[in-house]
């Protein structure tokens, strides 16, 4: 018993410890996902880099729409190293349904892509990711990508560049690596300004690291 209740006292003081380094208004969303289980390794990222919820836009209906039931899931928890627990997932019969939620919600969608398309195309070192008060960015499945209706949809689209032979990245690496860039810049916001358009500017920053040991 004493140890139940110091594992939990653990992960309350874990909890208080990262809340103030969450992203706030950012969601990550997957497009259809190959192979459902893959989510488990964005969900992993999402968790570990500070980003608030995750989308998962399933035509297929291979998840749950409780997300009680989808923690758990053993597979998707053992892959995301029961980040699945810590972090919000919901799921959406469509790419319009999904778009529409994230609409009425107010949120701007980006979507990413190794190839660049789009009316409005940047490479991910060059976008300002603090524009919008809140940001979806989405990822295509493993088979075929982002779809059309998604490039329609969004904003403008976002490309890593590549430098060898193979110009594509796995589900996993390509959402750590945008992830990373996009809420970097989004939790520097948050430290020096309290509120959108730069207004409520701190005197002090809030830290964008954690201390070590933390």
């Amino acid at each position: 018993m004493e140890d139940a209740d110091k594992s939990r006292k653990n992960v309350r003081a874990r909890a208080k410890a990262i809340k103030p380094f969450r992203c706030k208004h950012l969601i990550a969303v997957i497009e259809n996902p190959s192979d459902i289980k893959n989510i488990g390794t964005v969900i992993r990222n999402v968790n570990a880099l500070g980003v608030e919820k995750v989308y998962v836009v399933d035509p297929r209906g291979a998840l749950p729409d409780d997300w009680q039931e989808l923690r758990g899931d053993r597979a998707i928890s053992k892959i995301s190293v029961s980040a699945v627990k810590w972090t919000f997932v919901k799921r959406f019969d469509s790419t319009d349904a999904c778009f529409d939620y994230l609409e009425q919600k107010g949120f701007v969608s980006i979507v990413t892509s190794p190839h660049v398309k789009g009316k409005a195309s940047i490479y991910l070192d060059e976008g300002n990711y603090t524009v919008h008060p809140k940001l979806a960015v989405w990822f295509g499945s493993e088979a075929i990508g982002i779809s059309d209706r998604a490039v329609e949809r969004s904003a403008m689209c976002v490309s890593v560049p590549m430098f060898g032979m193979i110009e594509s990245l796995n589900l996993g690496t390509s959402s750590g690596i945008v992830l990373y860039e996009v809420a970097k810049q989004r939790r520097d916001y948050q430290s020096r300004f309290r509120l959108r358009g730069q207004k409520g500017e701190r005197e002090t920053p809030l830290p964008t690291v954690m201390a070590a040991g933390e």
